[in-house]
């Protein structure tokens, strides 16, 4: 009877160590703690050894993860003890390996990688281990092989781990996809990784799985694209579930990284109290290298506020030092910059040039986002040091880096933004070479750092395959069509299957990069001039938070020192203001104060942008902005002709000869937007030869395909903006919206293009000096010249430009030249006139 009570406790408390497990899966931390407390009082009871290690070892788990880390220990050290008394045989060395298991990935778990690493390769030999056991060493190890920077052979283990969890069931399978698709992403295999955390995604739904795990490693992959609001979605979204569910163990993981992405927003406070909030929890657990990690980022916050205390250097010095003792190399590199920016605020000469030095040496091993970091210390100890040629050479090897980093990357998008990781080393450079004061060499280095995104060209996906239909259809449903003028939504709700088509895209285009891209060289000063011909280039850029300019004309250069970027954006945050009044009908009673308005703001803009640079009135220019200058109505600052492109380079690009394409001219009228149809007509009287599409014609396969190969096109349809993603800027069609990113996609390029729609040339300037946007996109793609305005804009008004403006381009001028001489016919005395004079410019050389 005692022997069979004692087999019946057994079987009880193995059910409830299996049970506690189940809840544990479910982040149900307490029912499991609960049940293994009951489990292991019952093991105790029938005297099973093997049962109490066992029981023990699961609480361990249990209890690490909900942040009782002394606790936790506990258990482990009390495992250890029953494991002596346990009788010799196959279950004491199963019951051995797992508890040295668990040992290394407590070391691992506190960032000790240096100590976790070798346990795990010794245990990755162990015999005793079950496939159970197996991959989640194996998959452990490569994490923190990964962490150390070896992403090729982290991610030979986690394939095995791959492999023997597959045959698990999908509970074991996603964490390990997880870890796969991070290691690909930090080893620049992007399309690969972002199709396993994908498929993570899936397996975690098909297991009834909670996703807080994956949330938090998709934020750091996200982070590392720049992709900020995707990221900041999902690391909030790893906090609040990993809350609800009170584990906070990987909460405290998953606050550090929304602490490490508000710091990237520019959202300084949030930063700093999130990663306050993250150091205590972390201490309480006692994991000193996440704790170190997240100290680093309260420091920045409070660093780049203005509110570093001396007192910190000390501590980031003695965080770096322990990170690198624990191999954790993108760490240490992220500690020692932070170290040396806060010996330069202090004037410590020597601690900056040797923490500077010491992240430039231990980067050089990293993977490319780590050595572009690597490359930004070195080049600020050469700036500390008054060695200025060091400084070039050192921003110079950076941004090559970016640029083959940029260049693997499968939409124009992710390349823009990846342009942002440079953004520092591109001000460092031009702060050399500003001091030069040679007009070639900072035109040079602007061009370095100037719309590269824009420079590759990548194939088209044919208008009328199954899915760009299937796209369109369902992209239809969230678009808004709004009148031109008076719109009240000029933003376009995010829609799901937008989010779906964005996301689809990192993973695909990719390949097609991979079977060929067309890369535009830069241009040097000499074949500049010779496109520019009797033209004058006028390109800004931005340093120290002033603006400066380099004129360049067929005889000589120049580089002109201007004002504050900060003014500026108040005059044409004012202007905008001004415009968005005269362009509603509905604010009559109101235009003559807005006019008086957007006249003195146009003349102070003229006054900051345009008079220092000694330009003759009737000088045809070319203008190249920089930043938020991306947004003045520059035709509306100077008397003569003026077009606008994203870079010198580009604009080059433009002025190359081109035949006239066969397929002629394109007039579309779109859908729902009073004026169109009477503007299309009065065009085609202009040109009888024209294909003429109207509003239930115009659909995007039919208007698509014609403009691939129209010489040029003219699109009079409602324009929707997307501030926060000009990707999904689109342009409304007889079956739905068209995107910026669909037009790209496509193809589409028309020799020349004219949108007649609002906002269809509010292009976006991001860090690392690269813009997104209609125009840019169709520029990117091999159109050579757009017209386009910047602004909501009138219909009527708009009729009389186009006319004026299509009058000019038969007679054979170009967009800026036929631009120059419609705006001279309105009258500006209108408020819809004054709108269009000062919002439509042209962009490019055609």
């Amino acid at each position: 009877m005692a022997s069979r009570a004692a087999g019946d406790l057994r079987a009880l408390a193995w059910s409830l160590r299996a049970l506690a497990w189940a809840h544990r899966s479910r982040w149900d931390h307490g029912t499991a703690d609960r049940l293994l407390a009951e489990a292991l009082r019952l093991g105790r009871r029938s005297g099973d050894g093997l049962l109490v290690v066992h029981v023990r070892m699961t609480r361990h788990a249990v209890r690490q993860e909900m942040g009782r880390a002394a606790a936790a220990r506990r258990d482990l050290d009390a495992a250890l003890e029953a494991l002596v008394d346990a009788p010799e045989g196959e279950e004491r060395s199963l019951a051995a390996a797992r508890i040295r298991m668990q040992q290394a990935t407590s070391d691992a778990n506190a960032g000790r990688m240096e100590r976790a690493e070798p346990r795990l390769r010794e245990l990755a030999r162990d015999p005793w281990l079950t496939d159970t056991d197996r991959y989640k060493l194996l998959n452990n190890l490569g994490f923190v092989i990964a962490h150390r920077g070896a992403y090729d052979e982290a991610l030979e283990w986690v394939e095995q781990a791959v492999e023997v969890a597959a045959r698990l069931g999908p509970a074991a399978l996603a964490p390990v996809l997880q870890s796969r698709a991070w290691i690909r992403v930090q080893s620049g295999r992007l399309a690969l990784g972002l199709r396993d955390f994908d498929e993570a995604a899936r397996v975690y739904a098909d297991a009834g799985l909670p996703l807080g795990e994956y949330y938090a490693e998709y934020a750091d992959t996200m982070a590392d694209l720049r992709l900020l609001p995707e990221a900041s979605t999902a690391a909030r979204r790893a906090v609040e579930e990993f809350e609800a569910a009170h584990v906070p163990f990987m909460g405290a993981e998953a606050r550090l990284r929304l602490a490490q992405i508000s710091l990237l927003e520019g959202d300084l406070e949030a930063a700093r109290v999130t990663a306050e909030t993250a150091v205590a929890a972390l201490d309480r657990q006692r994991r000193g290298a996440w704790r170190d990690r997240a100290l680093l980022v309260g420091v920045e916050a409070r660093r780049l506020a203005g509110e570093a205390t001396a007192t910190e250097l000390a501590a980031v010095r003695r965080a770096a030092a322990r990170l690198e003792r624990g191999g954790n190399l993108p760490g240490a590199v992220q500690a020692h910059l932070v170290a040396g920016r806060l010996a330069m605020a202090e004037d410590r000469r020597e601690v900056a040039l040797t923490e500077l030095g010491r992240a430039g040496r231990l980067a050089s091993g990293g993977a490319v986002l780590v050595r572009v970091r690597g490359r930004l210390a070195v080049a600020l100890a050469a700036r500390v040091a008054d060695r200025h040629t060091d400084v070039l050479a050192a921003c110079r090897a950076g941004l090559r880096d970016l640029a083959g980093h940029r260049a693997s990357l499968p939409t124009m998008e992710l390349r823009a933004l990846a342009s942002g990781h440079g953004a520092e080393l591109g001000e460092l450079g031009l702060g050399v070479v500003l001091r030069q004061s040679s007009p070639a060499r900072v035109l040079e280095w602007m061009e370095r750092t100037r719309a590269a995104a824009l420079l590759t060209r990548v194939p088209a996906e044919p208008t009328t395959s199954p899915r760009a239909r299937d796209r369109r259809q369902r992209l239809a449903s969230g678009f808004d069509t709004t009148t031109r003028a008076g719109a009240t939504a000029e933003v376009v709700a995010d829609v799901e299957e937008q989010v779906r088509e964005r996301a689809s895209s990192w993973t695909r285009d990719v390949v097609q990069d991979e079977r060929g891209v067309e890369r535009a060289q830069v241009f040097g000063l000499g074949p500049l001039r010779d496109a520019l011909g009797d033209r004058v280039l006028v390109e800004y850029g931005r340093h120290g938070g002033r603006l400066v300019a380099v004129v360049v004309r067929r005889s000589r250069s120049r580089v002109v020192e201007l004002g504050q970027e900060a003014e500026v954006d108040d005059q044409l945050r004012a202007l905008f203001f001004a415009l968005r009044r005269l362009a509603n009908p509905r604010a009559s009673a109101s235009s003559d104060a807005a006019r008086a308005s957007a006249d003195l703001r146009v003349d102070e803009l003229h006054r900051m942008l345009v008079a220092p640079l000694g330009l003759r009135p009737d000088d045809e220019l070319v203008v190249v902005p920089a930043g938020l200058l991306h947004g003045v109505p520059w035709s509306a600052l100077h008397e003569g002709p003026v077009a606008m492109a994203p870079s010198a380079t580009l604009w080059a690009r433009t002025a190359e000869a081109a035949t006239v394409r066969d397929g002629g001219t394109v007039l579309v009228a779109g859908p729902e937007l009073d004026g169109a149809r009477e503007e299309v007509d009065a065009l085609a009287a202009l040109h009888p030869a024209a294909t003429v599409l109207g509003p239930q014609e115009s659909t995007a396969e039919v208007v698509l395909g014609a403009l691939a190969e129209a010489d040029l096109g003219h699109l009079a349809c409602h324009g929707a903006l997307r501030a926060d993603n000009p990707m999904f800027s689109s342009l409304a069609l007889a079956d739905g919206p068209v995107t910026v990113q669909e037009l790209h996609a496509a193809g589409a390029a028309p020799r020349r293009l004219v949108l007649a729609s609002c906002h269809g040339g509010a292009d976006v300037a991001y860090a690392g000096g690269e813009v997104l946007g209609l125009v840019s996109a169709m520029l990117a793609q091999g159109t050579q010249g757009v017209v386009a305005s910047i602004a909501a804009i009138p219909d009527v008004e708009a009729v009389d430009l186009m006319v004026g403006l299509h009058r000019r381009l038969r007679s054979g001028d170009t967009l800026a030249h036929a631009l120059h001489a419609a705006r001279a016919g309105i009258d500006r005395q209108t408020p819809g006139g004054y709108v269009n004079w000062c919002t439509f410019g042209a962009h490019g050389a055609a």
